[in-house]
């Protein structure tokens, strides 16, 4: 089954986020999966890195849901982005 991670999507929030730092550093973007996408990591976080320049890092912790999100502010990431198996707006 192909999932449609909405990369291009990421990107554009990345970019936002980019431009309202105001700064000359790229954000830091922390990247958080299931365990079935997780085998995918290096080709989400490659794509993402040459598209908008950020730091991206894989949360290798629990990822139980959206309600299980790591403490962003905690380990200094300026975004938190975060694949599931189902819709969530």
């Amino acid at each position: 089954m192909m999932y449609d991670l909405e990369l291009k999507k990421a990107v554009e929030q990345i970019n936002k986020l980019n431009i309202s730092l105001k700064s000359t550093k790229f954000p830091k973007v922390c990247i958080q999966l299931p365990d079935g996408l997780k085998p995918s990591a290096k080709e989400i976080t490659d794509f993402l890195q040459k598209q908008t320049n950020a730091k991206i890092t894989i949360w290798a912790g629990t990822c139980f849901g959206a309600c299980d999100t790591p403490d962003i502010e905690k380990f200094g990431f300026d975004l938190l982005i975060q694949w599931g198996h189902s819709k969530w707006n």
